[in-house]
Order: C-alpha cells, then structure tokens, then sequence
C-alpha cells in the first residue's frame, strides 16, 4: 500500500434534471479544476449529465457537494453516484 496519506478515488455522478444546454458541464470543469481534480463532463443521450472525478477523496466529496447544491446551472432534481478506484487515464478535466 502506498504510504500517501490522501486516498485518490474515482467519483462518478449522474447528474438529472434541466442540465443541458445551460452551461452546467463548464461550471463543473471550473469546479473540478478549482479542487484540483482531473475528469470530465459529458452530457448523456437521456438528458443527464455523466461526471467522472479522479483526485483526493475531499475533493470528489467536495465536488459531489456542490453538485447536489442549489449554484449550478440550470436545475438539478438528483444526483447518483459511484465510487471506483481511479483509472489515472485523465491528464486535465473537459467537457466531453
């Protein structure tokens, strides 16, 4: 086991409601930027948006955090999530 003492995790979010088409993918690059997290933002056929975080776990709970709050665009009904270990095949976090 590594002797980090900051566990890295993958968060994967489905993110529901009215978040397409207003802005929300961008908000969240800045977010994740902002805590230092690298992923992506990627709008789904059925409407959602499909956010996948790699970095410390504070941060993925941080990020999840502000996903679940009432500043993004547009308007989130829910938000499900997935926790996985990390795949280390993100350099940056985008818009997808």
């Amino acid at each position: 086991m590594s002797g980090n003492t900051d566990s890295t995790v993958r968060l994967i979010a489905w993110v529901q409601g009215e978040v397409q088409g207003v802005g929300f993918r961008w908000w969240t690059r800045s977010r994740g930027l902002e805590l230092g997290l690298v992923g992506q933002a990627r709008n789904l056929s059925d409407g959602r948006v499909a956010v996948t975080a790699e970095g410390d776990r504070a941060s993925c709970d941080r990020l999840l955090e502000l996903l679940r709050g009432g500043d993004t665009p547009g308007r989130v009904t829910s938000v499900s999530e997935q926790w996985a270990e990390p795949s280390g095949a993100f350099s940056g976090f985008v818009e997808a």
